[in-house]
């Protein structure tokens, strides 16, 4: 099928419990074979580019309070990836691991070279994946409530797998218990683990099977090169400990990797305090500096 783009431009309304975001966004679809790929930009047009890539089981919305900031000085993207938000699985065969390349077509259709990705638990390793895969197209990576994909993470991916057996036996009996389970593990703040739930309304038994992809990302590190780019790593203070201590190892590779904890924070960060993170964030592309080689 032919590459194409369908773009729609609106003031943005919120119809979430957070934030009323004042930016237009533009509502774009990437049009792949048998399935949609959802992503909204905004800000400045033809400034420098941050991608947002959300955590698993949400949307876009999660960055509703990066949106306003970030588009003051930058152009923003955020993508629904497959099998989230309004990215629906559909009849695809296509996993998680394509939304690298995913991010490269959108990033040619809108003319862009380069971005910094900033990627979100699961986001944080298909940006890793996509940095990678495409290090020329890359200015910064920040990581946050992740974890290097190109570790031994052999215990990470232990604990992982127990939690996820306990998410499929929760979604079996019940998707939105499943749904309120989640929310309750990824934020500290009530308000932000109802738009946590929320979101998670578009995820569905069907997306599981697209998750599978994650697999994939790790299967290709053996594939892919190391590169070097500006490196931010965050992690909330009240996140798991193995995640803390994931990320501290992580920092403990190089004295030029950055490493910030988000006090009073869970999981996602960025939306439990979204004013710490982005004065992180802003500093971090700010400073320009060769900050990370891992």
């Amino acid at each position: 099928m032919q590459q194409k783009t369908q773009a729609m431009t609106i003031k943005h309304k919120q119809k979430s419990v957070s934030s009323k975001i004042e930016s237009t966004i533009e509502y774009k679809k990437l049009y792949q074979n048998g399935y949609d790929i959802y992503y909204y930009m905004s800000g400045k047009p033809n400034a420098e580019l941050i991608v947002f890539l959300h955590a698993a089981f949400i949307d876009h919305h999660c960055f509703d309070n990066q949106i306003d900031f970030f588009s003051e000085k930058y152009r923003v993207i955020t993508i629904d990836m497959l099998g989230h938000g309004l990215s629906e699985v559909l009849e695809t065969k296509d996993t998680i691991d394509k939304s690298a390349k995913h991010i490269r077509k959108i990033l040619d259709l809108e003319n862009y070279q380069q971005a910094h990705l900033v990627g979100v638990s699961m986001g944080s390793l298909i940006a890793q994946h996509f940095a990678n895969k495409y290090p020329e197209k890359t200015l910064s990576l920040s990581i946050l409530g992740g974890y290097n994909i190109q570790a031994d993470n052999s215990v990470i991916l232990k604990a992982q797998r127990s939690e996820q057996l306990k998410w499929v036996i929760i979604a079996l009996f019940s998707m939105n218990a499943f749904r309120k389970y989640v929310a309750k593990k990824s934020v500290n703040e009530p308000e932000q683990q109802v738009l946590f739930y929320e979101m998670a309304q578009h995820f569905s038994l069907k997306s599981f099977r697209v998750m599978s992809g994650l697999g994939k990302i790790f299967a290709a590190k053996k594939h892919e090169q190391q590169s070097k780019f500006p490196l931010l790593l965050l992690c909330g203070e009240y996140d798991l400990k193995i995640a803390i201590d994931a990320a501290q190892k992580w920092a403990e590779q190089n004295t030029n990797i950055q490493l910030s904890i988000i006090e009073k924070a869970g999981h996602c960060a960025n939306m439990d305090k979204p004013e710490t993170f982005n004065a992180v964030l802003l500093d971090f592309i700010k400073e320009k500096k060769e900050l990370s080689i891992w």
